[in-house]
């Protein structure tokens, strides 16, 4: 009879079996020891065994979860260097005076959190005084993400080592009036203290593997060798749900990361109750980290538990640990002994006889207190296994209580996040907790004092002679006294001047064959960072394989298929071009981490990423935020722009507003430059503002944002005159008017000022022709190639005239005196050109192409919203008409001659 619990044929797989007896034995053997020793018993045996032939290099599918213990037994613990009283001292300092600082601030409203912190405060603690690097360190030292909401906590370490004093902390999320403190690590509100924003739920851990995979693209192109630096990411098991925290893993894999650490805080809480109520938050993260090829070490139990761990002789306490699911074990962090004994010991008969060998302190104080991340030994010991791994990125998986030492209205309360203040008795508690010297006449008028051993005290010195061993303070941000980048040679920007002739070229190509000429620049050419997300064929970027190489760490462990061709597909391991697959999101980690590197390592680096301009800031501007926030300089190019360029593709493709969203970012500037010699013109005035010499009142920590078409037309050659490079920078300049275009109707004909940015004033040309030749008409051709920085101008402009200050702005003063209304054309929605409307003293209107995109070819979408030139032309005869200026049936007129 066949045994129905056996494997069938056709369940094995494709290796043939060569010696099918044995095969039954092992079989037969894990049969008999669950039908002996229990099932339980069978899956020991199993987990022992895949962990052995691991251990031996044996190709086996990996386990993906291991037991709810710590991966590090107690009795392998490394010895763990320092005074780890000192160090508790330390902590208890850092952990009263975030508390305070957030309890004080919470009579202004100014909110603030302090259980993150008080969850994690070992986690810090430990890595300032043994693992993180300073500046000064080999290399640029380490690169720390800070979890944003345990922000208090590194304020008070740094009030601690004299970095901050009491009136800063009073001035915690109050920075209007100087001397302040951002509510979350913020670059460009603290520029000396924080390098990298991480609030920003998600991005945190997806910059940080970019900036680890970008230290080692520095250390193999020769730039700057920063092999010593270690990239330190804390996070919040909670945010770990977002999508873009999980987003990267397989790159960190894939590469090696070996100098990336991921910290998960593991306090089983989001931000408003617990982070998976039925299930186990760490054995699903456990499972997703090993699947994607990451080290995992479990820091769960502090050393509390190691006489029940002893006492376990049967297996039946790790067994309950693990079916326990998350929000019951912050239950029992807040019942008392007799609850815990019936929950979770009586619900197994060893379990039963186990707890009557353990007194209600005990069992308090392992449920209630003895977690892994709250113990100095336990965080080292995961530390320096992260550290000693090599050949993968490690996750350390702290467990931890939200609110710790805070008290029993703070700790695993489901509301502890939204707590922003400890009251005087509560505090008094604390103090007595962490064994403070902070009296009760000290409570000045019911508020909390803050506390500091004094600057020569053992414990300032402590600290900071371990912060002198490891490089320096952190975290810390510095901006090098870096010389500025010498200019590229001007025949790169001067030869498309001239235009293109006879020849149709695309602003996209123009924008290509430019970094050709410049990544070629021998001062220079080396700090390109050319970012592209898996289209550069799209963007025409092919030419640039052979020449700069696409980085890989492997370089190119096979034969291109297209190895024939003059632009085949080339990686190599010092390669320039970062090809990041379909990620708009890691391109952007890219970019951030590049476009930061002259602060991160003292080492200006120029990144242009060129992506379709619909899936750029729609998809990602909460990254352009974060670039802003960090001070990032660079080139963001959203290519195939405009809503009726890119035929065919229809509505997802068809980008009518990422000028908008752009303009809502202080730190973009964004262009949207017409022809080739704008193009030019606009980069090298980026060079000279972000890495050359800035002009007085300028900041350097911004960004360019050009949307560049791929619409083939011919360039023409830049007109002569003054200002015309001034007029391009700032926004406007007259292209042409109805007489040098040679299209001009008699002399006293009604007059109309049009204004065109990107493709769109190719239409306009054409309407001007048809409004001279068809309605004797003359009309003035302006390029508006930033609608953006015609605003912000015209903004500040209005400060300055509250100030007392006589300010006229320059959209003003270009079109001073020209004759007639105005009408503005864009290939996106009119609010683009309308950001001018109030400051332009003619009367003006616009057109775009508000709506959804469709499928068409683009000169039947253009005439679908109305932005061709027949439409152009029906527009400017209106607004003629209202004045007065043509006749009102001319528009009639118009509009039946165009088929409108």
């Amino acid at each position: 009879m066949t045994d129905p619990n056996a494997i069938q044929p056709s369940e094995l797989d494709q290796l043939p079996d060569r010696d099918p007896e044995e095969t039954a034995e092992w079989q037969a053997s894990l049969d008999a020891v669950a039908k002996a020793a229990g099932p339980h018993r069978a899956a020991y045996l199993m987990r022992r065994t895949l962990e052995r032939a691991e251990g031996n290099g044996i190709a086996l599918p990996k386990l993906l979860e291991t037991d709810y213990v710590n991966t590090i037994p107690t009795a392998a613990e490394p010895g763990m260097p320092g005074d780890e009283e000192m160090e508790r001292r330390i902590t208890a300092w850092n952990r009263w005076n975030a508390a305070a600082m957030v309890t004080r601030g919470s009579k202004y409203g100014v909110g603030g959190h302090i259980a993150t912190f008080a969850s994690a405060a070992w986690l810090y603690e430990t890595g300032f005084n043994h693992f993180f690097k300073g500046k000064e360190a080999d290399g640029s030292g380490d690169q720390l993400y800070i979890q944003g909401h345990a922000s208090p906590g590194i304020y008070a370490r740094a009030f601690l080592d004299g970095r901050l004093n009491e009136h800063h902390l009073d001035n915690f999320r109050r920075e209007s009036g100087g001397n302040g403190l951002p509510s979350y690590p913020h670059p460009r509100r603290l520029p000396w203290l924080w390098e990298f924003p991480t609030v920003s739920m998600g991005l945190g851990p997806l910059s940080a593997i970019y900036q680890a995979r970008f230290n080692r693209y520095l250390t193999a192109r020769g730039i700057k060798d920063v092999s010593q630096s270690h990239v330190w990411a804390f996070l919040g098991d909670g945010e770990m749900d977002e999508p873009e925290s999980t987003a990267a893993l397989a790159l960190a894999s894939r590469e090696g990361l070996d100098n990336l650490t991921f910290v998960i805080n593991c306090n089983l809480q989001r931000l408003d109750g617990p982070v998976r109520a039925n299930f186990k938050i760490v054995q699903e993260l456990e499972a997703q980290f090993r699947g994607a090829g990451w080290n995992v070490v479990k820091s769960l139990w502090g050393s509390a538990w190691d006489e029940l761990f002893q006492l376990d002789t049967t297996g039946a306490l790790v067994r309950r640990l693990r079916e326990v699911p998350d929000a019951q074990v912050q239950t029992y962090q807040t019942r008392d002994a007799a609850y815990i004994r019936q929950d979770f010991f009586g619900k197994d008969p060893a379990l039963v006889e186990m707890a009557k060998l353990l007194s209600d302190d005990k069992i308090l104080e392992c449920f209630h207190l003895s977690r892994g991340g709250h113990e100095a030994r336990k965080v080292y010991a995961a530390y320096k296994a992260a550290i000693d791994h090599k050949g993968a990125p490690t996750v350390i998986l702290a467990q931890t209580v939200k609110g710790f030492t805070l008290g029993e209205g703070f700790a695993s309360k489901n509301a502890n996040h939204q707590m922003k203040k400890l009251t005087v008795d509560e505090f008094k508690k604390m103090r007595d907790l962490l064994e403070l010297p902070i009296k009760d006449s000290d409570f000045v008028d019911g508020q909390v004092p803050y506390g500091h051993p004094g600057a020569d005290s053992p414990e300032v010195r402590y600290l900071q002679e371990r912060r002198a061993a490891l490089g320096g303070p952190a975290p810390a941000r510095r901006t090098h006294a870096l010389a500025p980048l010498p200019s590229p040679a001007e025949k790169a920007f001067a030869s498309f001047d001239k235009g293109s002739g006879t020849q149709n070229v695309a602003t996209t190509m123009a924008f290509v064959r430019l970094i050709k000429d410049l990544v070629r620049d021998k001062e220079t050419g080396r700090r390109w960072v050319p970012i592209v997300p898996d289209e550069a064929r799209t963007f025409g970027m092919e030419s640039l394989f052979p020449s700069l190489g696409i980085y890989s760490p492997k370089g190119q462990t096979y034969e291109p298929v297209d190895r024939d061709q003059l632009m085949y597909y080339k990686e190599a391991k010092n390669g320039q071009i970062l090809n990041e697959g379909i990620t708009e999101a890691g391109s952007m980690a890219d970019f951030i981490a590049a476009s930061t590197s002259y602060a991160t390592h003292g080492e200006a680096m120029i990144p242009f990423y060129i992506f379709y301009s619909m899936f750029g800031w729609q998809r990602t501007a909460d990254q352009m935020w974060q670039l802003g926030d960090q001070l990032g300089r660079g080139f963001l190019v959203g290519a195939t722009a405009g809503r009726t360029t890119l035929t065919g593709e229809g509505l997802q493709h068809a980008d009518g507003h990422s000028p908008v969203i752009a303009a809502t970012n202080p730190a973009a500037l964004t262009y949207d430059p017409a022809f080739a010699y704008e193009v030019a013109a606009i980069v090298r005035d980026g060079l000279r503002r972000m890495y050359g010499e800035a002009a007085p009142g300028e900041d350097p920590n911004v960004f360019y944002y050009l949307t560049v078409y791929n619409e083939p037309l011919p360039q023409p050659a830049k007109p002569s005159g003054l200002g015309i490079d001034e007029g391009i920078v700032k926004g406007l300049y007259r292209f042409n008017t109805a007489e040098s275009a040679g299209v001009s109707p008699a002399a006293n004909a009604p007059r109309i000022q049009l204004l065109g940015s990107g493709t769109a004033i190719h239409w306009v040309l054409e309407a001007q022709k048809l409004l001279a030749e068809e309605w004797g008409v003359a009309a003035d051709v302006w390029s508006a190639t930033s609608w953006t920085e015609l605003r912000r101008d015209a903004l500040e402009a209005d400060a300055a005239l509250l100030r007392g200050e006589e300010r006229v702005p320059y959209v003003r003063q270009a079109l001073h005196g020209a004759e007639g209304p105005v009408l503005a054309v864009s290939d996106y929605m009119r609010q683009v050109p309308d950001q001018i409307a109030q400051w332009v003293e003619q009367d003006y209107s616009s057109l775009g192409a508000d709506g959804f995109g469709l499928s068409d070819t683009r000169e039947g979408a253009r005439r679908h919203f109305g932005v061709d030139a027949q439409s152009i032309v029906v527009a400017a005869l209106a607004q003629l008409a209202r004045r007065g200026e043509v006749k009102a049936t001319s528009v009639k007129e118009a509009r039946e001659k165009y088929g409108l």
